[in-house]
């Protein structure tokens, strides 16, 4: 395995790509001759743990944001989940691109591979480009879940598809203009060739600059969107749990009410009750309103998960870029580049599977896949005589659901000779 605590190796000659262990060797004294090669039963075992869980989190990402992109393209009622489905495709990307090449910068059974600084570059300018624009996806699902909770009448007002496509362009020309810095002078490899893919990293370049674009893509990235994103959840904290406090009113005891009232004192207190009842602000619809526990557990889980992700992978980057060291201790860039990593196999469940709306569509979905397995299994043997006699029933009694994103109806089935009043006999050609 290759020992990552060694000195970054600062050049590598074109004739190093064909044997590159013995290259290196020659090249850094200070290496071990043991480089790229497993010397133990246990450090095997765990280089394959992790290559699994590296391989399981990735088909878990492409899994994941594939199902939840076919809910929402399916309902028409659910296009107000623009920004989900476009963070599923982002995902989904950093799952077909970003994490097969993580894979082979951080697993030790690749560690003979060499990219040239092109490959080193493009690598780079991924992690960058993908990741500036996952995290400006979550918050403007953050700030988009805000004025349907708090505003929800400039929201239905002013959200339309033509604003969502809007944002979505400009968060792609942020996180392009932000990635293209890479290309450009950062990072800079000296006269290199080619560089070792274990030591292809954010903060492993000789340029001048590195500390610099460190705070820029922490704080474009990760400090202000968590700025945003907490800010934004606390207010729909505060609101939830009022809107809950409104639905549930302190009730008034009997105990200092007096015995004997007139017909006009009653009146006059229904008519102040129902006048109170109907001055009551109305902030949320009772689709969206929902209890205080829950909005903080939601705020807990959402802005947690984004910490965990993220925190660590931005801190030990502007960390090592700033105190200037080309050495990474372990196998600590690996875990939090992993790590942030999970966020893209994630993302969906906490987007996406949650919402109990596009968990009805999928269920919905898996029952129209269920049904059609049925209808192809049952005219696959025709020649069975109780598949004929199945077909049969299933002719006359026209009980099937259909495979439609609609409520599916109930069939009313009865005697041809009864007939109920007002009810219209189905016409069949």
């Amino acid at each position: 395995m290759a020992d990552k605590t060694g000195p970054m190796i600062n050049s590598v000659p074109n004739h190093s790509v064909i044997n590159p262990p013995t290259a290196l060797w020659e090249l850094n004294p200070t290496v071990p001759a043991n480089v790229g090669v497993v010397t133990s039963s246990q450090s095997q075992i765990k280089d394959l743990f992790g290559l699994f869980c590296m391989v399981t989190l990735n088909l878990i990402a492409l899994l994941a944001n594939t199902v939840v992109m076919i809910a929402i393209a399916r309902a028409p009622h659910l296009k107000r989940f623009a920004f989900v489905c476009h963070l599923c495709a982002v995902d989904m990307l950093c799952a077909i691109l970003l994490m097969p090449l993580g894979i082979i910068s951080s697993s030790p059974f690749f560690g003979t591979v060499v990219f040239t600084v092109l490959e080193c570059q493009v690598y780079i300018f991924l992690n960058v480009f993908l990741i500036c624009l996952t995290i400006l996806t979550i918050t403007a699902i953050s700030v988009e879940r805000y004025f349907y909770i708090v505003h929800p009448m400039r929201y239905e007002v002013k959200m339309t598809i033509n604003l969502a496509i809007t944002v979505m362009l400009l968060i792609w020309i942020k996180s392009v203009l932000l990635a293209v810095v890479t290309l450009f002078g950062w990072p800079s490899y000296g006269h290199q060739s080619s560089i070792a893919a274990a030591h292809c990293s954010l903060h492993a370049s000789h340029s001048h600059l590195r500390s610099v674009f460190a705070v820029l893509f922490s704080v474009v990235c990760f400090f202000a969107p968590a700025v945003v994103i907490f800010a934004v959840y606390c207010a729909v904290y505060k609101v939830a749990r009022s809107a809950a406090l409104q639905q549930f009113p302190p009730v008034p005891t009997r105990s200092n009410e007096s015995p004997a009232k007139t017909r006009s004192d009653s009146i006059h207190s229904q008519t102040t009750m129902i006048a109170m009842t109907r001055t009551l602000p109305q902030r949320l619809s009772p689709e969206r309103a929902f209890s205080g526990g829950k909005a903080a557990l939601t705020l807990v889980f959402i802005v947690g998960q984004f910490l965990i992700c993220w925190l660590p992978f931005f801190i030990f980057h502007l960390h090592m870029s700033l105190s200037g060291s080309m050495q990474s201790p372990g196998d600590l860039e690996e875990a939090v580049t992993w790590l942030a990593y999970s966020s893209f196999a994630v993302n969906p469940f906490f987007y996406g599977l949650l919402n109990r709306q596009i968990r009805e569509e999928l269920i919905k979905f898996r029952r129209c896949c269920l049904t059609q397995t049925v209808e192809l299994g049952a005219s696959s043997h025709e020649g069975s005589l109780q598949d004929n006699f199945l077909q049969f029933i299933q002719r006359t009694s026209s009980t099937l659901p259909k495979c439609d994103n609609s409520e599916q109806t109930k069939n009313n089935t009865m005697d041809h000779g009864v007939k109920l009043p007002g009810l219209i006999p189905d016409q069949h050609t």
